[in-house]
């Protein structure tokens, strides 16, 4: 049927005039409103960020040091925290200003990189990167380009880092790695400490620090092994703090399915509840309701368990849960050999003294009953190595040697009070990196000394590696950098900086590589000679960080921040209510 227009038009305004004496509910629509931005540009985005760079530095630089100071963080629950770690210090702060923030951020992610990659050395970085950004502002408000500047800077921290591996020396015994720890640490009961232990386990070896009911430190070994897999699921974590879950005597399980069917296992877990054991399970990966029943048994305090992944890929997976099994006497579990996870009984569980698991690494403490099994799997495995088609067969025969014969060095940490136990774990931690960061790449001379003399030997080489004037200029930058964490050593010793700067580039320049200042006791000498250390791996990564994170501050152009809302307690209220309806619950009731 066909509509006039005049028809149509007469139905549109009668719908219209009936809407309006009978008017409908509006329908309530729902938008995602999106948080206010704020934009800076050029010289006010570049300030921002400097003032937090400069903010964070200041707090971490005066622990720089033997004469450095400490830092006392705020704790919302217990004592407040008196640390000397650089990095911690980082991660704590965060500015009213959200651009200021910015810059702070970055300046955390020095730190954590090179926490993370050679474990000390983060308050050398963040000194660094302060000076870098600092000099390279002034150089980008006279005009010079940025991004070229940036160019020179990453250029002269590759030929700087070159040449630190050049002048480094590799540790030669015990005395340089207790000389490393000591320096790291500030103690010299803790360089002894640590020393004996790296020089017990070897370099195959591992070493936990723990915390102790006494008032001293000790250090115990033990044989073991570490597995480079982590918990499967999070909820699995007993101390929270330290993110790690510690079995003490568990049952291990050693297996190469794939667990997603809680029916397999509920034999055993119904015999492991009733024996009150706490249970490792390793298999090539735990899923679905297998996962979902661990999680809710372990939550529960019904079952202490803990799942981690086979280590290895492929076929390799297969021997390295085989070494696992034989570490811990564990029948290894796979249907080929006619044992399925139904059937697997207490007796055909692995046992150990004690494991610990963290988000990507678990350390096994054997009990040693399985030692001459061990011995002989070991036997076995260097025959396997010298009969070896290729190189890279090789040297995994060797790693799963060192796995299985390397010991495990136990440091017993103790003091009068839990704020001092905290940032005595924290040191024995920075310490320890640095050893093993020390045997990687070899020592330079500490305080500083190795960056002031490159500063001062090499800069006309470094200079006239670059292809232009504007990266020259940013080369220099770095450069002028180099002597910052000498003058900052100094200047918390109470002296000029640049007064110290001088005469360590004066007698390296006289008496050669390796003089420098000992502000411990205020002389000048042969740091090398006197055990004043820092690893080579350690100075690289701060150069390296710090010429990373500065340069692309440098070149910053644009800064979004978002636009912090403020909100009284009566808002706060407000908000609190309008969810809880919008859950369909009553206003002031919370969730059970």
């Amino acid at each position: 049927m066909k509509l006039s227009i005049p028809s149509v038009v007469a139905a549109a305004l009668l719908a219209s005039s009936v809407a309006a004496f009978n008017p409908v509910k509006s329908v309530q629509r729902t938008s995602v409103s999106l948080n206010a931005k704020k934009v800076s540009f050029k010289e006010d985005s570049r300030h921002a960020l400097v003032a937090g760079i400069n903010q964070v530095a200041n707090a971490v630089k005066v622990t720089l040091g033997p004469k450095g100071r400490n830092v006392v963080l705020e704790r919302n629950y217990g004592a407040p925290e008196i640390v000397n770690d650089g990095v911690t210090i980082a991660r704590e702060i965060s500015l009213r200003d959200p651009e200021e923030n910015v810059g702070a951020r970055l300046i955390q992610e020095v730190a954590a990189k090179s926490d993370s990659k050679a474990g000390d050395g983060t308050t050398t970085s963040t000194i660094m990167t302060q000076a870098i950004t600092n000099n390279g502002m002034r150089a980008v408000t006279s005009g010079i380009n940025p991004v070229a500047l940036n160019r020179g800077i990453r250029k002269a921290a590759n030929l700087i880092s070159d040449k630190i591996k050049e002048l480094a020396t590799p540790v030669t015994g015990i005395d340089d790695l207790r000389n490393v720890a000591r320096i790291a640490s500030g103690s010299v009961e803790m360089g002894r400490i640590i020393a004996q232990a790296a020089d017990k386990v070897g370099d195959t070896g591992s070493t936990v620090v723990e915390e102790s009911q006494t008032l001293f430190d000790e250090v115990e070994f033990t044989e073991g092994l570490t597995i480079d897999r982590g918990y499967i699921s999070p909820y699995m974590v007993k101390d929270q703090e330290r993110q790690i879950a510690e079995l003490v005597n568990p049952k291990v399980l050693v297996t190469d399915a794939k667990i997603d069917d809680v029916n397999e296992i509920v034999p055993l877990l119904e015999q492991l509840v009733k024996s009150k054991d706490p249970l490792l399970i390793i298999a090539e990966d735990v899923t679905g309701e297998a996962l979902s029943a661990l999680v809710v048994n372990k939550m529960r305090g019904v079952l202490d368990v803990v799942a981690i992944k086979a280590p290895g890929f492929g076929s390799r997976r297969r021997e390295y849960t085989q070494d696992i099994a034989i570490a811990t006497g564990a029948s290894f579990v796979a249907e080929e050999l006619g044992i399925t996870l139904d059937s697997v009984t207490l007796d055909m569980l692995g046992t150990a003294d004690r494991i610990v698991v963290a988000k990507e690494l678990t350390t096994i403490v054997t009990d040693g009953k399985q030692q001459a099994e061990i011995d002989s799997r070991i036997a076995q495995l260097r025959r396997q190595a010298e009969d070896a088609d290729t190189e890279f067969d090789k040297d995994k025969c060797l790693e799963r040697i060192a796995s299985l014969g390397g010991g495990i060095a136990r440091i017993k940490v103790g003091a009068a009070t839990e704020t001092e136990l905290k940032d005595k774990k924290l040191r024995y931690e920075d310490a320890l990196n640095s050893v093993a960061s020390a045997r990687e790449l070899g020592v330079v001379p500490g305080g500083g000394a190795c960056l002031a003399y490159i500063q001062n030997a090499f800069k006309d080489e470094v200079l006239d590696a670059m292809d232009n004037d504007d990266e020259r200029q940013g080369a220099s930058i770095l450069i002028n950098a180099l002597g910052a964490p000498a003058m900052q050593v100094a200047e918390n010793a109470g002296i000029e900086g640049a007064v110290i700067l001088a005469k360590i580039q004066m007698m390296a320049e006289e008496k050669g590589f390796g003089w420098g200042w000992d502000a411990a006791t205020n002389e000048f000498c042969d740091l090398m000679e006197r055990g004043i250390l820092d690893p080579a791996k350690v100075t690289i990564n701060a150069i390296e960080n710090s010429a990373s994170v500065a340069g692309l501050v440098i070149t910053t152009e644009c800064l979004v921040t978002e636009i912090p809302v403020e909100m009284s307690e009566e808002d706060r209220q407000r908000m609190f209510d309008q969810q809880n309806m919008a859950a369909g619950m009553g206003p002031g009731m919370t969730q059970m």
